[in-house]
């Protein structure tokens, strides 16, 4: 192993921390930081007793006047030889350069201290400053190769080689250990620690998987520290090291639960839900889990908006019969999947929604009035107020699931909520905000609460008041509710932003107007109020917003090509504002699912991740992006 000399003030930072480590496990706070005279500001007197002599050594250390504290150290360690005194007394010298004495010092010490194997480390690192690599290596290999079988012995050289920084030395030094020890320790785990330090990734990934091997009842363990490795990999290189390895491994022992277990554990930590359900699958075939990895999986994927792969992992539930544990769940669970994905996605066809809402009526009258069906109730509500636009039947399906004996306070909530939504549409602004007060009021501190203050305050946006719409906006910002608190301070932000230069809202109630006839599906009105900002002047800060609420106007109303040419001239104009990263998703979006143009999606992605690596976008559009890019995840 090739050695090379250190610099003096990399020696410096070395030993300083190697001392306050030594210094505070054996010294108080006092005694390792003396006081200084706070009228003078001068150092402690200078009278020799033990304690003052010490304080006053420690006061040129810390000062870095080595060449006056040096000579102090070498008294007090020849009245004392304390590992205290010692430390101190070797740095000095060390960062003085006095290499010879410090040699002297050191082997002084080893005499005093035969049993304890760290200063013979301290003699090499001697002659590494020195510039003498291979006598270093002469005696860290004597150290090694002499190395008893005993696990104490080597955890204290490892570890005494690793306060040096000399790792690989410290790896040495464990698989010597491994070697001695046999098969009652194998240091599977202090060797993988060091190999993620040094940067040997594949290394450290198999010594995880071999304590896995030894001890299957690790693998939480195992799970947590590989997790915290992968929290810093941008580059990709340990999820691919981890996932080559259990590929590898998987084929060759295909029966390992462990393996398994953890394939379908990384696949989960990179949010690829649709290799993730082939290996639940697998899964559940191999060991006859009866569906309960892949019904969970389902569950994962519906709170990571990955519908497709959610609707394919409860319809496997599903068709295992009635029989199964988790078939119920599953059907209500595959519904409200199917309800997201219509819900959430761009398109859908028109059979689609009709096969969903005849599904629903199904499953409604097989609960009967029982409180499982008022979720499904809600759901069906809402696709017939917002999607097949018949609000009497919709008010009539919430009304009864509200009177429905049992329900918890919970889901009567939410379905006054869904009502309060549907009320908007009609105009009746009353009995919304009435009804999100109810809630409001009634569940003040638990989420759905929270969501009820959150869309009065939108409702009051809407009509104009907006100075109150902000306040509730600001305590909002508080939520447990990430998506909640985020939507709050968006919506804040928009009304701060956007008061005119005569402290006015004149642009803003438009944009609110425009806002709530879109809800209402006056989506022809809410374009011509939109174009009324423009008159105000070009130069509006709502410019930005206009373009991409008319977007959202024109996808709503399926004219994708108009919605693409708004978003791109967003992204042309005004790059730096914050709607930019909204639009480049949407307009890759566009491309991807409905002119099927991948190559301009991938472009489009790429874009966010490189010019707005901060936005709440990147995650799935990186996912997007290596979807579409064909990375092979199966091989």
């Amino acid at each position: 192993m090739k050695i090379s000399a250190h610099s003096k003030i990399i020696r410096f930072l070395v030993f300083s921390a190697f001392v306050l480590m030594i210094s505070i496990g054996n010294k108080s706070e006092a005694q390792v930081f003396p006081q200084v005279n706070t009228n003078t500001g001068q150092p402690p007197d200078k009278k020799q007793s033990a304690k003052e002599k010490e304080e006053l050594a420690i006061y040129y250390y810390r000062n870095n006047d080595f060449e006056k504290a040096s000579p102090l150290f070498k008294e007090l360690y020849k009245e004392n030889p304390s590992l205290f005194n010692y430390a101190y007394y070797s740095n000095c010298l060390m960062t003085l350069g006095q290499f010879d004495e410090t040699e002297k010092l050191v082997k002084q010490h080893i005499k005093k201290n035969q049993h304890n194997i760290k200063y013979k480390v301290d003699l090499g690192y001697v002659y590494i400053q020195q510039d003498k690599p291979a006598k270093a290596k002469k005696e860290f290999d004597k150290l090694i190769n002499t190395l008893p079988a005993n696990r104490n012995m080597v955890l204290q050289l490892a570890n005494a080689f690793m306060t040096k920084r000399l790792n690989d030395y410290a790896i040495t030094t464990y698989l010597k250990g491994r070697e001695l020890l046999a098969q009652s320790y194998a240091f599977h785990d202090e060797l993988a620690r060091l190999y993620q330090m040094t940067g040997d990734f594949e290394a450290m990934t198999e010594e995880y998987l071999n304590l896995l091997e030894t001890d299957p009842s690790k693998v939480n363990h195992v799970q947590n520290r590989l997790q915290s490795a992968l929290k810093n990999d941008n580059e990709g290189k340990v999820s691919e090291s981890i996932r080559v390895s259990l590929l590898t491994r998987s084929q060759k022992d295909p029966d390992n639960r462990s393996l398994a277990e953890m394939m379908l554990w990384l696949s989960i930590q990179q949010k690829d839900f649709g290799f993730a359900l082939i290996q639940a699958i697998s899964y559940d075939k191999r060991f006859h889990d009866n569906g309960l990895t892949v019904f969970s999986l389902a569950g994962l994927c519906l709170t990571h908006d990955d519908f497709e792969v959610a609707i394919e992992g409860y319809d496997y539930i599903i068709h295992k019969g009635p029989d199964n544990a988790y078939y119920n769940e599953s059907r209500f669970g595959q519904l409200r999947a199917r309800f997201l994905k219509i819900t959430h996605e761009l398109a859908y066809q028109q059979k689609e929604l009709d096969d969903l809402e005849e599904d629903y009526f199904t499953a409604i009258m097989e609960a009967g009035f029982a409180p499982s069906s008022i979720p499904l109730r809600r759901d069906l509500a809402h696709l017939n107020a917002f999607y097949k636009h018949d609000i009497e039947e919709a008010i009539s399906i919430l009304e009864i699931a509200i009177g429905i004996n049992g329900a918890s306070r919970n889901e009567i909530a939410e379905c006054k909520i869904e009502l309060a939504d549907i009320y908007i549409i009609t105009g009746g602004v009353w009995e919304s905000s009435l009804l999100y007060s109810q809630v409001e009021k009634t569940m003040r501190n638990d989420a759905v609460g929270h969501l009820a203050k959150l869309k009065n305050a939108r409702l009051s946006y809407y009509v104009g008041e907006f100075e109150w719409a902000k306040a509730q906006l600001d305590v909002l910002k508080a939520a447990t509710s990430k998506m909640i608190a985020n939507d709050a301070m968006e919506l804040s932000l928009l009304i701060n932003d956007n008061m005119d230069a005569d402290s006015t809202y004149t642009g803003l109630i438009y944009f609110s107007e425009a806002g709530l006839l879109m809800y209402q599906n006056q989506d022809s009105l809410a374009l011509i109020t939109l174009d009324s900002i423009n008159m105000i002047g070009l130069s509006h800060p709502l410019r930005d917003e206009v373009l991409l609420k008319k977007a959202d106007i024109y996808i709503k109303n399926n004219h994708y090509d108009v919605a693409d040419s708004l978003l791109a001239l967003l992204i042309k104009l005004y790059p730096d504002e914050i709607l930019a990263d909204n639009a480049l998703f949407r307009r890759a979006e566009l491309q991807e699912t409905i002119f099927g143009n991948s190559d301009l999606a991938m472009e489009l992605y790429q874009e966010l991740l490189i010019n707005y690596p901060g936005s709440l976008l990147t995650t799935e559009a990186r996912r997007r992006f290596r979807a579409l890019r064909g990375d092979d995840v199966d091989s």
